[in-house]
């Protein structure tokens, strides 16, 4: 394998892949914020589109969301996945690619995650740790 496909993966994916996602990212956001997806799920939330992953070849962008407040996760991937058709039409129309990419939708975990590194970072343990380096 050569080297630089390793760098690639290890680092998100290629160029191409990381511009091509971060297209589709804000035309979605772009869709989503001008009310163009008409389901009264979506309507009633504000969604973040933190990250669009792309496969190598570009046939299936990962789409992560997040509603607002992290309420009604399911409900929304749910409205998004009713929703798919039109929405990768529309990033068809919008983003000019050879193929129009399938897309999945999924719950972005990163903020569970933040939240249970912090929950740590206050544990009693780590701040007796942190309070000894601070008195070397």
């Amino acid at each position: 394998m050569p080297r630089h496909q390793r760098n690639d993966q290890a680092s998100g994916g290629s160029q191409r892949q990381l511009r091509v996602g971060e297209l589709i990212r804000h035309e979605l956001a772009d869709m989503l914020s001008r009310g163009d997806i008409h389901d009264p799920v979506i309507q009633a939330h504000l969604i973040t589109v933190p990250e669009v992953r792309m496969t190598a070849d570009l046939r299936l962008a990962t789409i992560y969301v997040m509603p607002l407040g992290g309420r009604d996760v399911e409900a929304v991937i749910g409205a998004l996945e009713r929703n798919k058709r039109y929405v990768r039409g529309e990033i068809a129309r919008r983003v000019n690619l050879k193929f129009a990419p399938e897309i999945r939708f999924r719950a972005d975990e990163r903020f569970d995650e933040a939240e249970r590194i912090e929950k740590l970072l206050r544990t009693p343990a780590v701040q007796r740790d942190l309070d000894g380096e601070k008195d070397e």
